[in-house]
Parts: C-alpha cells; structure tokens; sequence
C-alpha cells in the first residue's frame, strides 16, 4: 500500500490524454473572443463570404467548387459559430471571474475607507470636544482684564 506523501513530488505519469494548459487556453480564448468581436472581424468575414459567392457565381463551371445553394460555405459558417460560441462563453466566465474578485477587493476597500473615516469622525469630535474645554486668547484676556480691575478696586 503506498501513500501520497506530501514532501515529495508525484511521479510523472504516462496518460494518453493530451495535456492542456487551462490558463493558456483561457487566454487564448480570450484574445479569439475579442477579435471576434471587432469590426475588422466583420469586414474580414464579409469580403471572405463576397470572395466566396463571386468566385463560385462568375467563376467557369469547372473552377466552381460550391454551387448555388454554396452547402460548404454554410458548413464552414456553422464550424466556426460553433467554436466561436464557446469560446466567447469561455471568455465572459473569465471575465466573470475577475470581475467578482474585483468586486471582492472593491468591497474590502470600501470597508477599510469606512472604517477609516469613522475613525477620524471619533478623532475630529474628541479634538472638538478637547478644544471646547481649552482656554483662549479672548476668554484669558478678558479675565485678565477682570482680575486688574478688581485688583485696582481693593486698593
């Protein structure tokens, strides 16, 4: 009976599977999703698609390789929505993703900026409260005045 132990690496193992690099893929897919998302995509598709029909419209009979009702040009259509659909699906899950730990980290953020400022509200009101016990200039001045006219009257 062998166990996994956690100090040491596993042991490579042949697979017949082929091995793919989830993130790399993401990315990629990510970057085909953008494209695919661009006008250049469109107008890339558009002269493609008018290539496509002119040549197969005009083009001798024996230089035609997709007559009218153009079946191979709709099967080519097709394969690339159906690896465009999930790849765009791919890409807006990622995107969900980071979006939903930046929402974390903007949450987080928020509540230290909030904890933040009620700290310095407490602070504000503790020096304003401090400040309303403090002598000033005009209060010391007038008592000062107070006591020398009342030192001038004992006299």
């Amino acid at each position: 009976m062998t166990t996994d132990r956690l100090d040491q690496p596993r042991e490579l193992r042949r697979t017949l599977r082929p091995h793919y690099d989830p993130e790399a893929f993401g990315q990629m897919s990510e970057r085909i999703a953008r494209f695919l998302g661009t006008a250049r995509f469109l107008v890339y598709m558009t002269v493609f698609v008018t290539v496509w029909v002119s040549w197969n419209v005009a083009a001798p009979d024996w230089l035609r390789f997709d007559p009218y009702p153009f079946i191979f040009l709709t099967l080519m259509l097709s394969l690339q929505a159906s690896y465009a659909a999930p790849l765009i699906l791919l890409a807006q899950n990622r995107q969900d993703d980071r979006d939903r730990v930046q929402y974390e980290q903007d949450r987080q953020a928020a509540e230290r900026n909030r904890a933040d400022v009620e700290y310095l509200t407490r602070e504000i009101a503790g020096l304003r409260m401090a400040l309303g016990e403090v002598t000033t200039r005009d209060y010391l001045r007038s008592e000062l005045q107070r006591l020398g006219e009342e030192l001038r009257e004992a006299r």
